[in-house]
């Protein structure tokens, strides 16, 4: 009987959680994407590119689709069963709470370690597949398109003009076209009264067919009579009815980089990646520790040479000794001023030294201490994720029993609210944890440890009827304060 009652409750769990979840997967991906609509828009891309971009992105939005997820859906479910009367069947049958729980709890345990799996191996692979294509995309040209009164220079070494363009987005008319192929400026040029302009060979090759025009062009002369009879110089005019240019347009395609370029990224490493990076950044900080007093000590270790400092000043003021070298205390008195000055000027320059040596080694140390917190926080975060599916599953049923609404109204709108608590607390750890006001275990895990506990209490104001969430419950609490407020008047 209970394995028929325990199908039923995980079929009324699933049901919701897979259609939250592709609901939840499609609001995420849209605002992610929107981000980068300034980027897509005007590249002329394929639907393949397109495709591959909102897939992969999808792939590493899945670890914040799950909690969310679960949390809906659980709510919606349990909170169908209280609405129904059927929590209260099942109580009155003798099945306490976390019996009428254990269906979904264990499905959403497993979860758990489905959740880790992604975000330790699929999720690494699909951000580096993701930013990589993004990144060649944004590298990549925008589409070709001409427009009518400026000049287009999207073409390499050429530059073009028209004064009118069909609607047809084809026939051009006064087609003015500078060729800046040889480097010596606008010394070709082709006019036209009208143009064809269409592509071929699978887009790889642009086709201006012109009509009525003139090709000018005026460059070095090649012979040495040209050059005598044109002052070094030759002009060439040619007539035309009908003619061909093309273009290539390999410039507008879609170059890829090599993907291990950005391998490195602390988003797509797994956890024993992240775990090699840690160390060897830690080493890395290390040695820097160690190397400090190696650089420093030749600025404040350093004694003062008196005979080597004195024979300079007797060199570099030879004319001033010779002025006064009747009179021996003028000169004894002036090599002292003059020594304790240079001393005091070199103490200074090594301070100064000295400082910019510290500031600089220590904005090092600071951003390697930020890039280890990064690393680390990257670490837990594949954790922390994959344990928040269950917290938020402790969170959402207690509430759905507690609740007893179904639907997508009171079920959406409390999830909302505990997600962005959840999430409030997330990054605030992570801003904590990657400046090292808190360690990076405290920053990850205190989200978790928090709503922990509200899950907690809401088991157990659920397996004792509370009625939190009810109103008549808080009218009466205001009512007897009301009358014990009375009776200490009347006192």
């Amino acid at each position: 009987m209970l394995k028929k009652i325990d199908k039923l409750l995980l079929t009324n769990f699933l049901g919701p959680f897979f259609i939250t979840f592709g609901v939840v997967i499609f609001i995420l991906l849209t605002q992610h994407m929107v981000g980068f609509t300034n980027d897509l828009i005007g590249k002329g891309l394929d639907l393949i590119t397109l495709g591959q971009l909102i897939y992969y992105f999808s792939l590493t939005l899945v670890s914040l689709a799950l909690p969310l997820s679960i949390l809906i859906s659980s709510l919606i479910s349990f909170g169908n069963l209280g609405e129904h009367n059927e929590l209260t069947a099942l109580k009155s049958g003798g099945i306490s709470l976390p019996r009428v729980m254990l269906s979904s709890m264990l499905f959403t345990i497993m979860l758990v370690f489905v959740s880790f799996w992604f975000n330790n191996t699929v999720i690494p692979y699909a951000n580096l597949k993701a930013y990589s294509l993004l990144y060649d995309v944004k590298q990549k040209k925008p589409s070709l398109e001409i427009k009518a009164g400026t000049f287009y220079d999207g073409i390499p070494n050429y530059s073009i003009k028209v004064r009118y363009k069909y609607p047809d987005g084809k026939a051009l008319r006064d087609v003015v076209i500078y060729d800046h192929s040889k480097g010596l400026g606008n010394t070709d040029v082709t006019v036209a009264d009208s143009a064809q302009m269409y592509a071929i060979k699978n887009n790889r090759y642009l086709v201006l067919e012109l009509f009525n025009g003139k090709s000018y062009s005026d460059g070095f002369a090649e012979n040495a009579a040209a050059a005598q009879f044109n002052n070094g110089q030759q002009f060439a005019r040619e007539y035309f009815k009908h003619t061909k240019l093309v273009f290539s347009l390999e410039s507008f395609e879609l170059k890829r980089l090599d993907e291990s370029l950005f391998a490195n990224n602390r988003i797509m490493r797994n956890v024993n990646q992240l775990t090699k990076d840690i160390d060897s950044l830690g080493k890395t900080r290390e040695m820097m520790n160690k190397d400090n007093e190696k650089y420093l000590s030749p600025y404040y270790r350093f004694h003062f040479q008196h005979t080597t400092m004195i024979d300079s000043i007797k060199k570099i003021n030879q004319s001033l000794l010779r002025k006064w070298q009747k009179d021996s205390l003028i000169i004894a008195k002036y090599q002292k001023l003059t020594l304790q000055k240079n001393t005091i000027d070199n103490a200074l320059n090594r301070a100064r030294n000295v400082r910019t040596m510290t500031q600089t080694r220590t904005q090092i140390q600071e951003n390697l201490k930020k890039d280890v917190n990064s690393f680390r926080i990257e670490f837990h975060r594949k954790y922390s994720n994959a344990v928040a599916c269950f917290v938020m599953f402790l969170i959402g049923a207690p509430l759905g029993a507690i609740i007893k609404k179904g639907g997508l109204g009171i079920p959406i709108l409390v999830s909302i609210i505990f997600f962005i608590i959840f999430y409030i607390l997330t990054m605030t750890g992570e801003k904590w944890a990657k400046e090292s006001y808190v360690p990076v275990i405290y920053g990850m895990w205190s989200p978790i440890v928090i709503m922990f506990a509200f899950g907690i209490f809401f088991m157990q104001q659920a397996r004792t009827d509370s009625r939190i969430f009810e109103a008549d419950i808080y009218y009466i609490w205001v009512a007897k304060i009301r009358e014990r407020i009375k009776k200490i008047r009347k006192k």
